[in-house]
C-alpha cells in the first residue's frame, strides 16, 4: 500500500487521509513533524537530504522530518522516524507548531508542522536512502550561512530554524 498522510484543518483536527504524493500534488493541508536535535555544545545536527528524495533532494535540513502514519501518534512517529532516518533515538519534546505552504519543484508542501526538540551526544548512523550526509553545526554560523545561501536549505527548515534556536536560547 502507498504511504498516506493525515489531512487536517487549521486546528490540527483530522479530516481524512490522502496518498502522500497526491496530497503534495494538490497541496492539501496535512500533519507533519520536524525534529531538531542539539548536542551539549549547542550545535544542531543537520542532514543533507538524499538526492533522489521526491522533493528537496540534496538540500540541508533539520535533523529529521516526516509525516505520522495513519493510526500513529506524533510521539510514536517522531521516535520511529528518528531511528529510521538517523539511526538513533533520544528524548524529544514538542515545542510549537506552524502552518506553511511552499512550492517545491512541481509539488506543494502544505503542512501543519509540529516541531520537536531533543538533546543527543552519541553516534549517528544515518540511512543512506534518506540522508546524503550530516554534520553538527554551531547555531550562530548556521544562522549566517542560511542568510547568505538560502537556496541550500529546505523551505520548512528556513521557517522553523530561527524560532527553534531562539526558543533554546541559542540565538
Amino acid at each position: 500500500m502507498k504511504a498516506r498522510v493525515i489531512l487536517v484543518d487549521e486546528n490540527d483536527k483530522e479530516i481524512g487521509f490522502e496518498e502522500k504524493m497526491e496530497a503534495h500534488k494538490t497541496g492539501k493541508l496535512h500533519r507533519a513533524f520536524s525534529i531538531f536535535v542539539f548536542n551539549s555544545k549547542g550545535e544542531l545536527l543537520l542532514q543533507r537530504r538524499a538526492k533522489d528524495k521526491y522533493h528537496s533532494g540534496g538540500l540541508w535540513s533539520n535533523t529529521c522530518c516526516s509525516h505520522p502514519r495513519v493510526g500513529e501518534t506524533l510521539e510514536e512517529a517522531v521516535h520511529r522516524r528518528l531511528k529510521e532516518e538517523m539511526g538513533f533515538d533520544c528524548e524529544l519534546r514538542e515545542a510549537f507548531h506552524f502552518i506553511y505552504k511552499a512550492k517545491v519543484g512541481d509539488l506543494t508542501e502544505h503542512e501543519l508542522d509540529h516541531v520537536f526538540i531533543g538533546r543527543y551526544n552519541g553516534e549517528v548512523n544515518p540511512n543512506p536512502d534518506e540522508v546524503e550526509e550530516y554534520k553538527w553545526v554551531p547555531v550562530a554560523s548556521l544562522n549566517k550561512d542560511m542568510k547568505v545561501h538560502t537556496e541550500n536549505y529546505t523551505e520548512w527548515f528556513k521557517i522553523a530554524f530561527e524560532r527553534t534556536a531562539k526558543r533554546e536560547n541559542l540565538l
